[in-house]
């Protein structure tokens, strides 16, 4: 009995959790790889960032809790994976046109962050 009280405070019935790992996943080996590009591989900066990654699993487990107290049917839980999966999904989309993957204009146009012309790989 305790276990199931554990699973559906932990995660319960939250939808996309496997979407958002794999997206979480692409969005670290693509770092690397911008890392490796960029002359800028760091163990520290590499811990934080799935320091990170760990913390948004303990932002659903939070948000879950909150559903499941309030009774809203998964609502919170459901929007907070949705925002994260949409960051990890940007974070990729930029990892990639930053390792010199083709990505459409449009989408280039839309992330400020990525400077096309740097090609030294200085951030700003």
């Amino acid at each position: 009995m305790s276990l199931e009280i554990v699973q559906v405070y932990l995660f319960g019935g939250v939808k996309f959790l496997d979407l958002l790992a794999v997206l979480m996943g692409l969005d670290i080996i693509t770092g690397v790889l911008k890392a490796i590009k960029n002359k800028k591989l760091r163990s520290r900066t590499a811990w934080f960032g799935y320091a990170r990654k760990i913390g948004v699993f303990g932002a659903i487990i939070a948000a879950n809790i909150i559903d499941v107290v309030l009774n809203l049917g998964g609502a919170i839980a459901y929007a907070t994976v949705l925002f994260y999966i949409a960051n990890e999904g940007l974070s990729v989309v930029e990892n990639l046109a930053e390792i010199g993957v083709k990505v459409p204009t449009v989408i280039l146009n839309k992330l400020h962050v990525i400077q096309p012309n740097n090609e030294k790989g200085d951030e700003q």
